[in-house]
């Protein structure tokens, strides 16, 4: 009975900290805009089965691909066992779900063998981030805390599926006839053969417990950590925005107001009364305020592996610009300005997203080309951010290139990018057996 008590008082504790700081996340939601729709369910479940379940991006690099593929798999086969423990540990039971016979065989034993599998893949990969060290993981956004965030996450992974590997090897020595199997465990068995039943006793508690508490302080930290996308990805995934690749959002303000400008009976005309539309607070993002839902949805998805700013091409040429970057700079923005924004919507600290987290050669470094999008083994869309970030710098702060000014001048006025009037536009076929259309 003392065991179900402390576990239920650890239990509430522990969703009680991580429940106030989930809420005080989705609060931050109520800060951003709620221009992005859901739509087209069938399309985005067989996304999320593919990219999230099937790890199809993450695979792209074979052998490092598969490791974490295997990781993620079986973090969701543990994770039965981890909700059998719980049980358990309130119900005051032993094994609860043994009553599901074979299948149950088959779920422990597929949990003991991805333990042994995510151990391998812990220790390659420390040994990538610390002593291969690998470019990608280096970066102006990869400060200290970064590591040593991913380091002390990967070493609690691993005590995780030490404690369960234990704990499988005290039961199978306690238990004569016990329910399951456990094909890695079993082969290190020697190892607490000799104990008396009292050690082996201790044994299996000190790992049974060892390994729900490590589960109830990895689930607080998750929401602080890179990690995070442990539990965020696949909802990321299934909000994928499924347009291509290099189409952009229109504004709908702007769009409302070139429609009526493109139709002659309402070009000069006054609007209806009552149907005067509110002048937008703001052309693009400035800030925190200004971005969508899903914008702040990527931006805690983030998983910081590098793969997108790994591609991209501006920061391949030596540009400043990294994608990983502008999405740990939403994070950190929203981080710094949230909490006192979600209380007065007139809180500012003098400081915005665009030119304090981000800066302007940042932004018109970006080609537009989508590469970090495609890369992405989580879908964030970090195109839309930086056109929404440069959409403010030309149409609040005038602040663009001068090829970009002349561009604009010569739409405006020709109808082309090009320096030239409409009627001289086919004088290049003069001369020529060319039939032309139109």
């Amino acid at each position: 009975m003392s065991k179900q008590i402390a576990f239920t008082v650890f239990l509430l504790i522990a969703s009680g900290v991580f429940g106030y700081t989930v809420n005080r996340l989705i609060s931050f939601f109520r800060i951003t805009k709620r221009d992005f729709k859901i739509d087209n369910i069938g399309e985005r479940t067989k996304t999320t089965l593919l990219v999230a379940f099937g790890q199809t991006k993450i695979l792209r690099k074979p052998v490092i691909g598969l490791l974490h593929a295997l990781v993620w798999w079986g973090f969701i086969v543990i994770t039965i066992g981890t909700a059998e423990m719980a049980i358990d540990g309130v119900a005051g039971t032993e094994r609860i779900l043994q009553f599901l016979g074979p299948l149950y065989t088959l779920i422990v034993a597929s949990g003991d063998i991805f333990a042994a599998i995510i151990i391998i893949a812990c220790v390659a990969f420390l040994v990538r981030r610390h002593i291969m060290k690998v470019k990608r993981f280096e970066g102006v956004e990869m400060t200290h805390k970064s590591h040593w965030d991913a380091t002390i996450a990967l070493l609690m992974i691993l005590l995780l599926m030490v404690s369960l590997m234990g704990m499988n090897m005290g039961y199978m020595q306690s238990v004569e006839n016990y329910v399951g199997a456990f094909p890695v465990s079993a082969m290190f068995l020697g190892m607490i053969s000799g104990m008396s039943p009292e050690s082996v006793h201790l044994f299996h508690e000190t790992n049974w417990w060892t390994h729900i508490v490590m589960v109830f302080v990895f689930l607080n930290v998750l929401p602080y950590s890179k990690h995070f996308h442990v539990i965020m990805s696949v909802p990321n995934v299934f909000l994928t925005d499924l347009k291509p690749y290099t189409k952009m959002h229109n504004m709908p303000a702007v769009t409302k107001e070139v429609e009526l400008m493109m139709n002659p009976d309402t070009a000069f005309a006054a609007p209806p009364e009552g149907e005067e539309a509110a002048p937008p607070s703001r052309f693009g993002v400035k800030d925190i305020e200004d971005i969508t839902w899903k914008n702040y949805v990527d931006s805690l998805t983030c998983t910081q592996c590098g793969r997108c700013t790994e591609v991209c091409p501006a920061n391949i040429t030596g540009k400043l610009l990294s994608p990983r970057k502008i999405m740990v700079d939403v994070r950190r923005r929203m981080k710094d300005k949230g909490p006192h924004f979600a209380k007065d919507n007139n809180y500012t600290d003098g400081k915005s997203l665009v030119g304090d987290y981000i800066s302007k050669e940042e932004l018109l470094a970006c080609t537009s080309c989508n590469a970090c999008v495609q890369e992405c083994p989580v879908n964030i869309d970090h195109v839309s951010i930086i056109m929404d970030a440069r959409r403010y710098l030309v149409m609040e702060e005038s602040s663009a290139p001068n090829e970009w000014n002349m561009m604009f001048t010569n739409i405006e006025n020709n109808g082309a990018p090009w320096q030239f009037s409409p009627e001289d536009r086919m004088n290049w076929a003069e001369g020529i057996q060319l039939k032309v259309n139109g």
